[in-house]
């Protein structure tokens, strides 16, 4: 059954889901170069987070937020898609300064915390409006 959520930066994604298990800052808790969370308290610490659907359930702000996620963009390392439970802006404007400079990008869409918990683990598609539609299992 797909599940209506809100496209914040539209684009599509397919992959499985990881859903954090804590907030994380950006700015030294994900190495820009990796896509390592390398955050010493995290309890994801060692996770990488190229390429996967990420699930946010929260952020640690810092004004810095943007640039790392730039710079995973960049290097090819970001997440291939964000879930977040509430926007925020600092970190989400890494992705317009990314799609500025006509870079491929991951889409942001934000959906509540019961559904973003239910997603672990899971695989889906992203729709450009924001749909989320479970995928059937290889």
């Amino acid at each position: 059954m797909a599940l209506k959520a809100e496209a914040l930066i539209p684009g599509e994604a397919r992959g499985r889901v990881c859903v954090l298990r804590a907030p994380i800052s950006f700015w030294g808790g994900v190495d820009p170069r990796t896509g390592d969370v390398i955050d010493a308290r995290h309890p994801d610490r060692g996770l990488n987070i190229a390429g996967v659907i990420l699930g946010l359930p929260g952020t640690i702000g810092s004004s810095s937020a943007s640039s790392v996620l730039l710079e995973l963009v960049h290097a090819g390392r970001a997440p291939a898609a964000l879930l977040v439970v509430e926007p925020d802006a600092v970190l989400l404007l890494g992705l317009i300064v990314a799609r500025e400079m006509g870079w491929p990008r991951p889409p942001a869409i934000r959906c509540d915390a019961a559904a973003l918990a239910g997603l672990h683990g899971r695989r889906i598609a992203i729709g450009r409006d924001g749909t989320i539609t479970p995928l059937a299992e290889p």
